[in-house]
């Protein structure tokens, strides 16, 4: 079957679904791929390198009348009738938000899979271009702050005196966010970043940044695993964070989109607040702006100086990684549609994931139908259902639940253990080889200072296994120090292999575990 790769038709789209890079890839899968001319022109991908992949060069009509047509945006009406009935569809569709668009899909017989309705499980993760745009558009918008602040990110000290870095404020701790918190600081900028969900915390701080702490502020999480929303008092005391920490920043970046809406999080008096030269970026642009002063596809200076940038095509400006990434997305699905690697497609409705992209299921030469909404997907973070301990039938012998109880038997149990231990211990020493005796010894002073040793190292300095193997290897290492001045030379070699392999499993023990917390200090 045939893959057509159409050229973007929307004005100001320089993405691609495919690329030179991803094309033997699909080749592997048993299709064939067709590439409309020029569809990699503004990705900076030539025909010649598609024709060199593998690919064949085909006119408007022959890419979208493919078996398989993958693109990055939905078709418009003329292409849309190009479509033949029973054709495989994968591009974004923004099925919540265009009903109609669903509509006009399953009359015509396609079916259609939106990549930008991936369930967020974590084996779609592979397929999902929501988190693939989102990475870029998070390292645009620090890009692009950087180049409307009138300073530098990074903290300079010259001869003439030294400036601060930039105060940054990220407003969200999800793929977008996270990934402006990672360049901002990479840039040297001091970054502090909030989000309404407390488990994004460590992932901020991980990167570098410092996690804005304000319980009034955050969500709970219901026992689906998905965040409740906001009431009233903790959206009025999130405000109240976001009107702080805009005031003392130099550049802003708002991440929040929820299903293709943006909430108000920067109120025109937030706006007012700030200094001049301040810098907004607002990445829910494309959902009607975070900030109540965003203009969706402009750059505004408010009265107060303040730069507000409403760009809504971020990702697309930088066409050749995101159309690289996009592409890839584009290979995982169909790979995971192409079990056989035959080049025909099978779509396994049972599979939540397949199931959750499908929106309108088609038929050759037929109508089909629309899927979406679809079931819901269970969430792995739902904590179990507590299992009720069934009660003690009556008449039962009462159980041995007493603590008390346990405790003595628990500790007779380990006297007469003890006791036992000792006993054979006595009888060896006194009925073994006089050999025996100073065997026994040693191992006994190895097991004692080995002990000691091991004993007194900081437990910061190694997690618990680190800590069991280099307490063995201190006892080894104590025991072969003991026998190599014996007369025997077998002893004595095998003493100095155990001492220098303990040596070193000892020193790289320690060594690995100070590396891994230099990686946590800051002031490393």
């Amino acid at each position: 079957m045939r893959i057509g790769v159409p050229r973007e038709h929307h004005a100001g789209e320089r993405l691609v679904a495919a690329t030179p890079a991803t094309v033997p890839r699909l080749r592997r899968l048993g299709y064939d791929v067709v590439v409309e001319a020029g569809a990699g022109s503004e990705a900076t991908f030539p025909d010649a390198a598609y024709a060199e992949a593998g690919a064949a060069l085909g006119t408007t009509a022959e890419v979208w009348g493919a078996d398989v047509v993958t693109a990055v945006r939905a078709p418009d009406a003329d292409r849309l009738a190009l479509l033949r009935p029973g054709a495989v569809l994968v591009a974004q569709l923004a099925p919540a938000a265009h009903p109609d668009r669903l509509a006009a899909l399953a009359a015509r017989g396609v079916t259609a899979l939106a990549l930008d309705a991936v369930p967020r499980v974590s084996r779609a993760q592979a397929i999902d271009t929501l988190s693939t745009m989102s990475n870029v558009a998070g390292y645009r918008a620090v890009i692009e702050a950087a180049a409307e602040y009138q300073g530098m990110f990074a903290g300079q000290v010259t001869a003439a005196g030294k400036t601060p870095p930039a105060a940054v404020f990220v407003i969200g701790g999800g793929v977008a966010g996270l990934a402006a918190t990672g360049t901002a600081v990479s840039l040297g900028a001091a970054v502090r970043a909030f989000d309404v969900r407390p488990e994004a915390a460590e992932q901020v701080e991980s990167l570098g940044a410092t996690f804005v702490r304000a319980e009034e502020a955050q969500q709970e999480v219901s026992a689906d695993g998905y965040a409740r929303p906001l009431t009233p008092a903790q959206e009025e005391a999130a405000l109240r964070l976001y009107a702080q920490e805009c005031a003392r920043a130099d550049v802003v970046i708002t991440t929040a989109l929820v299903r293709g809406r943006a909430p108000r999080t920067i109120t025109a008096e937030t706006v007012a607040a700030m200094r001049p030269g301040s810098v907004i970026v607002d990445l829910g642009a494309p959902g009607g702006g975070n900030a109540e002063v965003t203009v969706p596809g402009r750059r505004v200076v408010t009265d107060n100086g303040v730069v507000v940038l409403g760009w809504t095509d971020l990702p697309g400006r930088m066409p050749a990684h995101t159309s690289q990434l996009y592409g890839t997305n584009v290979v995982h699905l169909l790979e995971l549609l192409t079990p056989g690697k035959d080049g025909r497609p099978v779509l396994d409705l049972d599979d939540p994931v397949q199931r959750g992209m499908t929106v309108t299921l088609g038929k050759d030469g037929d109508a089909g139908q629309v899927l979406w909404p679809p079931p819901p997907v269970a969430v792995s973070a739902a904590p179990p259902v507590p299992v009720a301990t069934p009660a003690a039938p009556p008449g039962a012998p009462p159980a041995p639940a007493d603590a008390a109880a346990r405790g003595r038997l628990r500790r007779w149990r380990r006297t007469v253990g003890a006791a036992l231990a000792a006993v054979l211990v006595v009888l060896a020493l006194t009925l073994g080889p006089p050999a025996f005796l100073g065997h026994f010894t040693v191992f006994a002073l190895a097991v004692v200072v080995g002990f000691y040793v091991i004993s007194d190292v900081s437990h910061s300095l190694h997690t618990p296994l680190m800590a069991q193997t280099n307490a063995i290897s201190g006892i080894i290492l104590v025991g072969a120090l003991l026998q190599l001045g014996v007369d025997d030379p077998v002893v004595t070699a095998l003493a100095f292999v155990a001492a220098t392999v303990a040596s070193v499993n000892i020193v790289g023990g320690f060594g690995v575990s100070r590396r891994m917390i230099a990686m946590f200090r800051k002031d490393a």
